[in-house]
């Protein structure tokens, strides 16, 4: 015990050090990647497989296979890195120029402190059990703890081949890891709980990728992609041990036991007299918060793609960028994913819907746990319902710049804007340039929407003007100036998004080593809500290359 003790006062000593500075004043000391604080909780608490080799298997009773990245590099690049991120860990920024700054997040030298591994998980894939999944080609390096005691688990993409692996070569293209690093940190600046991304590193090396499934492979520009998240672990990570049945259902209970105490703390201290246990509690939790993030996709127009369970944070967030796309023209029948395409499974309008859907799978695996009765998973799903209509209804209202939610109103735009394929994210923005004032003419009414209202004949711009005189009629009675409405609304309705055509546009320059576009869109996307003169060319509809495949539409694997 008393090792332990001394472990304990040694931790607790170098996070005040951290957070005072070596001289004991209150300026926060950035630290060299020496320094990091790692903590391994996750290998220390949980069971591990005992083989460390690389060969696709199935690997039984347990969470994770310790494992050293493998993947090949010949004078890897920095190609973009996330300040924000940086200060989360609290590292310094000069350690982004340091010469082996790309070896060290490429995997191909060893980060000092860190005790890499893949985690072992299943999932249902578009609604089927696929059984065992796992990271196929992503690797843990650890979890660094800060000086608030904030856990950040740190994750290479792309980094070489691991037991889950299957028939891959644990590798990631430059492309899809432009795509990856973009979209976690431009839906953290709008507001949406995800994983986040520290750094993108190019690997000097090609991968050999069939983008289109049509037996044409080409080379590509091997990358990597720092991932950060409190956590990684997925519905998926307690689905596999409960599908494995009796003597794996021990793992289930241990792994939820872990997630508690690291991630839902609070839970612990609920007092004995609350009439609902602590498993109870955080099923509620995890279906509330991920109701929570699916309404907030609504609320932007973000389409995940791929919303299998293994796809989905135990956290509640956003996790696994493959083919994501942003709305352009509002169509809710749209998704990104070509692999999707037969029946819209995971289309934008049916994103609710899959996460109830996902939270009774994750319910079961309680309930199987014998964490859960019947009554109580029921109310968890229960609980999703009302989380998400209120969270929806609440977003849309604040949308609209209305005082209270007008079902009928906001149901008739949604339907107008989708039989005139209205820009999404456009239309909002600009409706916040309509004066409450009753007495504008009809012939004027849709001026300030003209932008978005493109090609519409009469018929339609009569149903337009109808709805705007409905809307500034709801408007005229909230008692909210002009002035102060739009700035409200603008605070919700982005200006900037990260449509597919500028992912595009950047992946194409990086692959010429031309990194300033990535940068320069990084910068415009974390202050989405902000005008930023000189960058409008960022907020204008797709041009038509922007339809040609692979750029608005993209497969699972890409």
């Amino acid at each position: 015990m008393e090792s332990a003790a001394v472990t304990v006062d040694s931790v607790a000593d170098k996070l005040k050090k951290q957070s005072l500075g070596n001289d004991g004043s209150n300026s926060k000391r950035m630290l060299k990647l020496e320094e990091l604080n790692w903590d391994h909780s996750f290998v220390r608490e949980l069971p591990a497989d005992p083989r460390t080799d690389t060969i696709p298997r199935e690997v039984l009773h347990a969470c994770y296979t310790k494992m050293l990245p493998s993947v090949e590099v010949e004078n890897p690049q920095l190609v973009v890195w996330s300040e924000s991120v940086a200060e989360l860990l609290e590292l310094d920024p000069k350690e982004f120029e340091r010469p082996d700054f790309p070896l060290l997040f490429s995997g191909a030298s060893p980060l000092v402190g860190a005790v890499p591994y893949a985690q072992n998980y299943g999932g249902h894939q578009f609604g089927m059990w696929a059984g065992q999944l796992g990271d196929g080609r992503a690797i843990t390096l650890g979890e660094v703890l800060n000086s608030k005691s904030e856990r950040w688990e740190l994750q290479l993409k792309g980094a070489g081949k691991t037991p889950y692996s299957r028939f891959a070569d644990g590798l990631a293209v430059l492309r899809s890891s432009i795509r990856e690093f973009l979209c976690s940190e431009a839906m953290h600046s709008l507001g949406i709980p995800t994983t986040r991304a520290l750094c993108l590193v190019m690997t000097g090396k090609d991968v050999s990728r069939d983008m289109f499934y049509d037996g044409n492979p080409k080379d590509e520009p091997g990358a990597i992609v720092c991932r950060v998240a409190e956590s990684f672990l997925r519905f998926g990570s307690y689905q596999l041990h409960a599908f494995r049945g009796k003597e794996d259902l021990e793992i289930v209970r241990t792994l939820a036991d872990y997630t508690i105490r690291h991630h839902f703390p609070h839970l612990e201290n609920m007092s004995k007299s609350e009439s609902i246990s602590f498993s109870t509690a955080w099923a509620v939790e995890v279906a509330e918060r991920t109701a929570s993030t699916i309404a907030r996709w609504q609320g932007v127009g973000f389409t995940h793609g791929v919303m299998n369970t293994d796809n989905m944070s135990v956290l509640g967030l956003t996790i696994d960028y493959g083919p994501f796309g942003f709305l352009d023209a509002f169509d809710p029948s749209f998704t990104p994913n070509t692999t999707d395409l037969p029946g819209r499974r995971y289309c934008f309008a049916n994103q609710p819907d899959i996460g109830l859907w996902n939270v009774a799978q994750f319910a079961t695996t309680l309930s199987t746990a014998q964490l859960l009765n019947d009554k109580e998973a029921n109310y968890a799903m229960e609980r999703y319902g009302i989380k998400f209509m209120d969270d929806y209804q609440a977003i849309m209202t604040k949308k609209l710049g209305l005082v209270k939610y007008n079902k009928h109103m906001i149901g008739e735009l949604l339907k107008n804007m989708a039989v005139d394929k209205v820009d999404y994210t456009n239309f909002f923005r600009l409706l916040s340039n309509i004066k409450a004032d009753p007495t504008i003419p009809d012939n004027q009414l849709l001026i300030p929407l003209k932008a978005a209202l493109l090609d519409i004949g009469q018929e339609r711009k009569e149903a337009w003007t109808s709805w705007v005189k409905s809307y500034i009629q709801e408007l005229s009675t909230s008692g909210v100036s002009d002035d102060e409405r739009k700035a409200s609304m603008n605070s919700v309705n982005p200006k900037y998004i990260l449509r597919n055509y500028l992912c595009q546009s950047a992946i194409d320059a990086a692959e010429q080593e031309d990194f300033g576009e990535i940068r320069r869109l990084l910068k415009v996307m974390q202050r989405p809500f902000d005008e930023q003169p000189g960058m409008e060319k960022y907020a204008r509809l797709p041009p038509a290359w922007a339809y040609r495949p692979g750029v608005g539409m993209l497969s699972c694997s890409s």
